[in-house]
């Protein structure tokens, strides 16, 4: 079909200029993909955005953009904390097949969703994990275990450092995806990012093809570990951000 052939096309060409490339395999989980989000988003609140061009943009391509900033060949193991619909990291997933990731998610509901794609998808390495991440964070099996940790959620960037780098190993990464006017949020999170053991490297600003939507990928490095007492309790670190 022409019309099909355009599509992918474009979807292509976006994820050409973030330098992947995709597999005729990979393009049909990613279709897949597509097709199950909008036929259980009918049931469940997963997604406001359902037209084919929208979600290959403004969530697959949207989710890839992280390789703007991140060799992803050089992550072997990455979380995804408050992944939702399981953005970013079921097309990271699907576009890295070697990294072992962990999806986590609040909403148990979700992650039935998540199993089943990960499941129809073959995706092979993906754990979803349910419960608050200030929780699992205190947890040996995760607490600084990552590489990379990533985040799409809407929180303020100070809480989500707080969730976020406790998981991320020394020398590892953690980048959120804010957006293009997020200046003084990012500004006003250096002290919490700098308690919790980070340093803000990199603020990289562009706007989603095709759209006025300004992004921001902002690039945390762990320089040293953790302090013990962080994350605080479940609760604190969204009503009393660092």
């Amino acid at each position: 079909m022409p019309e099909e052939r355009n599509h992918i096309n474009k979807f292509d060409r976006e994820l050409e200029n973030l330098g992947i490339s995709l597999t005729s395999v990979q393009k049909e989980q990613f279709d897949r993909y597509y097709e199950m989000l909008v036929e259980r988003n009918k049931v469940m609140n997963l997604t406001g955005i359902t037209d084919y061009d929208e979600v290959n943009l403004k969530h697959f391509t949207d989710s890839l953009t992280i390789a703007r900033v991140q060799d992803m060949e050089q992550v072997s193991t990455m979380i995804d904390i408050g992944t939702g619909a399981g953005f970013p990291g079921i097309p990271i997933k699907i576009a890295f097949p070697h990294i072992k990731i962990v999806l986590l998610d609040s909403l148990n509901k979700r992650l039935k969703f998540l199993n089943e794609v990960i499941k129809e998808l073959s995706l092979n390495d993906v754990e979803t994990l349910h419960g608050r991440a200030e929780d699992h964070a205190r947890k040996n099996e995760y607490r600084e275990k990552f590489d990379l940790c990533v985040s799409r959620a809407v929180a303020n960037l100070s809480t989500l450092s707080e969730y976020c780098l406790p998981f991320v190993k020394k020398n590892g990464t953690f980048i959120s995806y804010k957006s293009g006017t997020s200046e003084e949020e990012i500004k006003g999170a250096e002290r919490a990012v700098d308690i919790l053991g980070g340093k803000i490297e990199n603020i990289d600003k562009f706007v989603l093809p095709g759209t006025d939507m300004g992004r921001a990928l902002v690039q945390i490095r762990k320089i040293k570990n953790t302090q013990c007492g962080y994350p605080r309790k479940a609760g604190i670190p969204g009503k009393e951000p660092l």
